[in-house]
Order: C-alpha cells, then sequence, then structure tokens
C-alpha cells in the first residue's frame, strides 16, 4: 500500500475525539447564570467591555452568547443600543403562565395514563422532597422546577418539553414570582398533593385540571 493511502487509512481507523465545546456557550452558560442570579437585572444594559475584561475573552464569544440568550428570550437586542437583559411585563407574566399552564396540563394528563409505577415513584419522592423543604424558599424552588420537569420528562414529548425549558427559563426573570407571595408555598404544596393523589389514581382527567388550577393560582399570585 503506498505511504499516502497507509496514512489515511490509519487515520480513518484511529478513534476520533471528541469535539471541544464552544467557547461562547460556557461564557452563554456564565451570562445565564448571572442573569439568575439577579447579578445582571432585568432591564439592564449589558456592558460587552466590561464583561470581556471580567472573562477574558474577546468580543466574538461574547456576542454570539448573547445571540444564544436571545433566542431563549433571556436578552433583548435593540438596535444601535446594545443588548438587555429582557425585563417582564405584566403582560408577558401572564402570556407564559398560559402556554406552561395547557402544556403541563396536557402532560399531567399524559402521565396520569401512561407512567409505570416506577415513574410515579420517582415523582412521588421528589414531591417528598418538596414537603421537606418548604422552609427554605431557595430550596423549595429549585425542587419545584425539579417536579415539573421530571413530569414533563415522564410524558415523553420532547418538543414539549424543550419549549416548557425555555419558558422557564424565561419566568425567572419575574421580578413577582409567584412563590414570593406570603403564603404561595404552602398553597402550592397542597396544590401539588392534590397533584401526586390524581396520578396515583390514575385520573387523568383530575390531573389535568389540577395542573390547570396550579398554574392559574400561580399567576394570580405573580400578578
Amino acid at each position: 500500500m503506498p505511504a499516502a493511502l497507509a496514512v489515511a487509512a490509519a487515520a480513518e481507523s484511529a478513534p476520533r475525539s471528541l469535539a471541544r465545546r464552544a467557547l461562547y456557550e460556557d461564557v452563554a452558560d456564565r451570562l445565564r447564570q448571572q442573569i439568575f442570579a439577579r447579578e445582571l437585572e432585568p432591564g439592564s444594559w449589558i456592558d460587552e467591555q466590561k464583561l470581556c475584561a471580567e472573562y477574558g475573552i474577546s468580543r466574538t464569544p461574547l456576542r454570539e452568547a448573547l445571540k444564544v440568550l436571545a433566542v431563549e428570550g433571556l436578552v433583548t437586542m435593540k438596535l444601535r443600543r446594545g443588548a438587555y437583559v429582557t425585563e417582564m411585563s405584566s403582560k408577558d407574566v401572564a402570556q407564559v403562565y398560559h402556554l406552561l399552564a395547557l402544556l403541563e396540563s396536557d402532560a399531567a394528563g399524559e402521565v396520569a395514563r401512561a407512567a409505570s409505577d416506577a415513574q410515579l415513584e420517582a415523582l412521588e419522592a421528589l414531591h417528598q422532597r418538596l414537603e421537606r423543604q418548604q422552609r427554605q424558599r431557595d430550596a423549595f424552588f429549585a425542587a419545584n422546577e425539579r417536579f415539573h420537569l421530571e413530569l414533563l420528562e415522564i410524558a415523553g414529548n420532547r418538543w414539549r418539553a424543550q419549549i416548557v425549558g425555555d419558558l422557564r427559563k424565561v419566568m425567572k426573570l419575574n421580578r413577582h414570582h409567584s412563590l414570593f407571595k406570603r403564603g404561595r408555598i404552602a398553597e402550592s404544596l397542597q396544590e401539588h398533593r392534590a397533584l401526586m393523589q390524581a396520578l396515583h389514581a390514575r385520573d387523568a382527567d383530575r390531573a389535568t385540571r389540577l395542573m390547570r388550577a396550579h398554574f392559574d393560582n400561580g399567576l394570580a399570585a405573580a400578578a
């Protein structure tokens, strides 16, 4: 075999290394966390020069990261003014809650109809974590989101899960999160208990109604 062909064959048979993650993806993750932590407040202008110096990067990966966050709805690009952290209006909040109610209530019905006993037990375990963390707001927020995402995963529609995941990112921008209202955590937990009862009873219609009411009550608390 000619030398050139031997080299090509060896290269073809050698295991291919996994592609390294693009820098802009890491930058997007860091920006996203700063936004969720309110280090970058809703409505605030994003100082690209300052962030580039802070991150030790050029503007190219930062601008690519900003495009990613703009698609997610976390950043708003304004012509000749730059990028801003998205600020949620009351109309925005109502529209997002409406979509979440439609998508997650449909998922709840699917879970009641088709989930295995093991899947319901996994969901019950997450519910019990909520019960234990009701006095620790940040931990409750995290466990609550994990519960809802697990329910979506069990329902099994990846397109619905993707849309809800993006909507839930945007909801973290809401200055008046429903769970901030006094007494709402206890109310939310009671709604989760009723939902779990419906899921264990395999009552799809009731599970659908309860999840819809859960979001309706959340919107009322956030208003």
